[in-house]
């Protein structure tokens, strides 16, 4: 029986048959390329256009947006004012805190715990003011008990210049009564009997004087009442050292340049803050012991007590050596009886401040940015009006250290320039 053929084995090196509605020399890419062809393809495609370069976009802010930005910014205001009695102690700790964080710095380099050195420097404090109180305590009463003698005596000294002839303002008034009373007499019925107008008891000039002393004498006193609050919240923030800088760190993300970033800011931040506050306090000092030493040296009583008043009204900025001018001159024209004595005596603290503030705030705006002068008398009025004497007294600092931050955050600079001269 005879078996089929096997086909014979394809051969490896043929060519694969060509598809079929084409020649086989259609599948073979051509050697060289025809740049004549190349060209003529070229120049048949449409140009390609670039696109236009993209507009400017510009940032629009509607209507309820705008109103509820006011609304949000009235309402802190309104939670600021009337939460005073909570937020100004907080920040008066919180200023302590920076103030007193370089001593703490230094103690902790001798190898001193952080919470020892922390108790140190607020024991020291807290020893240092109840040292001066009671030292001062003689004068204080002395001071007050001579208060409403001294206000006779000027009134009097005041009062004696005058003549009797009315002044420019009493015959204003007197004709207004006269117009007035012309007025009534024309609005009254023929035949009525004329009845003599009433005159309204003239209204206490002072009475707004003594109401905002009242108020401020109060609001003085709840934050000295929470004086101990106070200093257990400078003592526990000395106390945790980086322990909030380390957390604030960490609510940034995972990213560890941006947590570095932060960092640095806030070294940044913390040293300018630190450092300014400390040397306002130097020279808060010394401006204190130099009026006392002066004022002493003239003969002026209770130097003391106007030393220390000196040295607190010097962190408000132009209007405080202003106002201890005045009122030191009233005090030694009340006592020698002088115009001279009152004129030396408060130029006498004028110079003493401008020296001193010449010489440490020069060298303060020169390593922290300096704030603009418009700027920061308008914030003293609001804070003035916002939280009374003691708002007069924290918001040179608290503008001080909004502009450091400003300057260093990016989304803030400009606020920061705002701010700066």
């Amino acid at each position: 029986m005879e078996t089929a053929a096997s086909p014979p084995p394809a051969d490896a090196s043929r060519e694969p048959p060509a598809e079929a509605g084409g020649p086989a020399t259609d599948q073979a890419a051509p050697a060289d390329f025809d740049s004549a062809a190349a060209a003529r393809l070229t120049l048949s495609l449409p140009p390609v256009m670039s696109p236009p370069p993209a507009a400017p976009t510009v940032r629009r802010y509607s209507r309820a947006t705008l109103s509820l930005t006011i609304l949000a910014t009235i309402g802190i205001v309104a939670a600021l004012y009337f939460a005073r009695a909570f937020i100004v102690p907080l920040l008066i700790g919180i200023l302590a805190s920076y103030t007193l964080r370089p001593v703490v710095d230094w103690l902790h380099r001798f190898r001193i715990p952080q919470a020892v050195a922390a108790a140190l420097v607020v024991v020291v404090l807290v020893g240092g003011v109840s040292w001066m109180t009671y030292a001062l305590s003689d004068q204080v009463t002395v001071l007050i008990e001579k208060l409403p003698d001294a206000a006779r005596r000027l009134r009097a000294k005041v009062t004696s210049g005058h003549s009797t002839v009315p002044t420019a303002l009493q015959n204003v008034q007197e004709a207004a009564n006269e117009l007035q009373q012309a007025a009534s007499d024309v609005s009254q019925k023929p035949g009525r009997r004329n009845v003599p107008a009433t005159v309204a008891p003239a209204s206490d000039s002072t009475g707004w004087l003594q109401d905002y002393a009242i108020t401020q004498s109060t609001l003085l006193l709840s934050i000295a009442a929470k004086s101990p609050i106070v200093l257990l919240l400078a003592y526990f923030l000395l106390a945790s050292g980086d322990h909030f800088r380390r957390k604030l760190v960490q609510l940034v993300g995972p990213s560890l340049s941006r947590k570095k970033e932060v960092l640095v800011i806030l070294e940044e931040v913390d040293a300018q803050v630190q450092r300014y506050l400390l040397v306002m306090l130097v020279s808060n000092a010394l401006v204190g012991v130099g009026t006392w030493l002066a004022l002493e040296a003239m003969g002026v009583d209770q130097a003391g007590v106007w030393g220390v008043f000196a040295g607190v009204m010097h962190f408000v900025p132009y209007l405080g050596p202003v106002v201890v001018a005045i009122a030191s001159g009233v005090a030694a024209f009340v006592q020698f009886d002088s115009v001279l004595h009152a004129l030396a005596v408060g130029g006498v603290t004028m110079l003493v401040a401008g020296l001193i503030g010449m010489v440490f705030m020069t060298w303060l705006q020169s390593r922290v940015a300096r704030v603009n002068a418009a700027v920061l008398f308008i914030a003293l009025l609001f804070f003035g009006w916002l939280w009374g004497i003691a708002g007069v007294l924290i918001g040179a600092p608290l503008v001080a250290i909004l502009r450091v931050i400003c300057d260093r955050v990016e989304a803030l600079k400009p606020m920061g320039e705002l701010l700066g001269s």
